[in-house]
């Protein structure tokens, strides 16, 4: 038995959690872009080398950016998977969560690395999409 589903209006909101992720997104990688200059790390060093002056102020902006990346292609599943059936939630999860994102970047990028943890509030937002998503996957395996 096929089960059918319909966009809600608050799947806008879905959509501009994703839309804002990718402006955090590249914000960050700007922030690559300008320490790279700054601290002259050229391409295609991903990283400072140890011995590099300022190697801790660049690796953390770029770890920054970094991290933000690994992060997304979960947090886009668990946007996508937790609005199934709880759009408004969900974006609200989504919003969380890139909050943190926003405040990860800026507390990493000082060259304090436990300033990264400025953004530690965002995974309330994961958390509770993982919730929705689970409640959704619960949904779907027993509508049969």
């Amino acid at each position: 038995m096929a089960i059918v589903f319909s966009l809600q209006p608050e799947h806008g909101y879905v959509i501009l959690a994703a839309v804002a992720t990718g402006f955090v997104n590249a914000w960050a990688g700007m922030k690559v872009g300008a320490a790279r200059k700054l601290y002259k790390i050229e391409y295609p060093q991903m990283y400072a080398e140890r011995g590099d002056k300022n190697f801790n102020a660049f690796n953390c902006v770029q770890r920054a950016h970094q991290n933000m990346l690994e992060n997304l292609p979960v947090f886009f599943t668990l946007l996508a998977t937790s609005s199934i059936f709880r759009p408004g939630y969900a974006a609200i999860a989504g919003g969380i969560r890139v909050a943190g994102f926003i405040a990860y970047v800026q507390g990493y990028a000082t060259g304090d690395p436990t300033k990264r943890m400025n953004g530690a509030f965002g995974y309330l937002g994961l958390f509770a999409a993982i919730g929705l998503s689970i409640e959704a996957a619960v949904r779907l395996i027993t509508s049969a």
